[in-house]
């Protein structure tokens, strides 16, 4: 249906404050594209100049390769649904969905047709002649997304929608956006402060940070190659495990880091990169996610650390150990745990571990980037 491309878009509000600087994305037709997070970062600005309800201070908009910057909103062929449902009070369901075709003078006929059709996608047939209060959050939200689709609209903007319903709401409507994606041929802008919402839900996640991009890329390649330690730590739940003051050593052999005074061997691809990145000795942040650390035997190359908290997930634990001086997180399957520790890991119980040598992540302490 529609591509859209922002080329140097700033925000400057009054007072020279500079929400969004030098934003460029290219989002291809159908794309779905979530804008991720901290609250402040300038991800729902960003948004609403889309949208048209904030003006572009400087760049530009494009919509199927129109310049859209001086465009209404109600010209832009977009539809947006808030985190707020905005659904009026005093008319039905059906009414709700009907308003924007009512508006553009659509036939009655076709009105009926769209509005029946979007009520079955989003499954809210049942409730088309109710009003809103006798809904709950969830079934809301499908009316207000059913208002936004009935239009069919070029571009389809989210701004955090699922963000007032409870968690097991919100996993279930993460299943239904995901579904009507399938169905409807529409190009999908997302705004969540949710990392697990964007890497379900995006084709491309955009991180940003204090009004400026940090990394554009699948929810694999943020994942598995972040370009700094913001992204590192933002991405992945619980987050990323920093030790600072660690060394990068290169010497005969090649490369290995040292976190504690205990030698950390370094994956065949990781040697690969820092050689062809030109990287030689220095002082590193190491990062380690709690799923790639693992149980160890007592030795001269592991670190070892004592348990402070033992949380039972089910299917697996998250250990919290402190590791000269240091939280550290450990995320283990059950079924991985010596037979000591299946019934549970006691407070203060000593522990040997060591890292996968090929899922280490390595920064430069002062640029913060990914020297990998």
């Amino acid at each position: 249906m529609a591509t859209v491309s922002l080329k140097g878009i700033y925000k400057i509000y009054e007072g020279n404050v500079t929400a969004v600087s030098d934003f460029n994305l290219e989002i291809a037709d159908k794309e779905f594209i979530v804008l991720v997070g901290p609250s402040g970062c300038g991800k729902s600005t960003t948004l609403r100049m889309v949208a048209g309800l904030e003006e572009i201070s400087k760049g530009e908009l494009r919509i199927d390769d129109k310049v859209m910057n001086d465009v209404e909103p109600k010209d832009r062929d977009i539809a947006m649904v808030f985190q707020s449902y905005a659904l009026y009070p005093h008319m039905t369901v059906r009414e709700n969905m009907e308003f924007p075709l009512k508006l553009k003078k659509m036939p009655k006929d076709q009105i009926k047709k769209a509005v029946d059709e979007a009520a079955e996608i989003l499954g809210i047939t049942e409730y088309l002649d109710r009003k809103p209060k006798a809904l709950s959050g969830g079934q809301r939200q499908r009316v207000a997304i059913g208002r936004a689709i009935v239009r069919e609209p070029k571009v389809l903007l989210m701004d955090e929608p699922l963000s007032n319903l409870d968690a097991k709401l919100r996993n279930q409507m993460r299943a239904e956006i995901i579904k009507l994606r399938q169905r409807i041929n529409t190009t999908f802008v997302y705004v969540t402060h949710d990392q697990t919402e964007a890497m379900t839900l995006g084709d491309r996640i955009v991180i940003m940070k204090d009004g400026f991009v940090q990394q554009i890329g699948t929810p694999q390649e943020v994942f598995n190659h972040p370009v700094n330690i913001f992204v590192a730590g933002f991405i992945g739940t619980p987050q990323m495990n920093f030790f600072n003051n660690s060394d990068l050593v290169k010497d005969a052999s090649g490369y290995h880091a040292v976190v504690n005074g205990v030698n950390i061997p370094l994956g065949d691809a990781i040697q690969k990169a820092l050689t062809a990145n030109g990287v030689g000795s220095q002082k590193v942040v190491l990062g380690i996610r709690p799923e790639h650390i693992r149980f160890a035997q007592p030795g001269a190359d592991v670190l070892t650390g004592k348990v402070e908290v033992s949380e039972m997930m089910g299917s697996e634990y998250h250990l919290h150990a402190t590791c000269a001086g240091q939280d550290v997180v450990l995320r283990l399957p059950t079924a991985d745990l010596p037979e000591n520790f299946q019934g549970g890991i006691p407070y203060g119980t000593e522990m040997s571990f060591t890292f996968r040598p090929d899922s280490i992540h390595l920064f430069d302490p002062e640029s913060e980037k990914n020297l990998i």
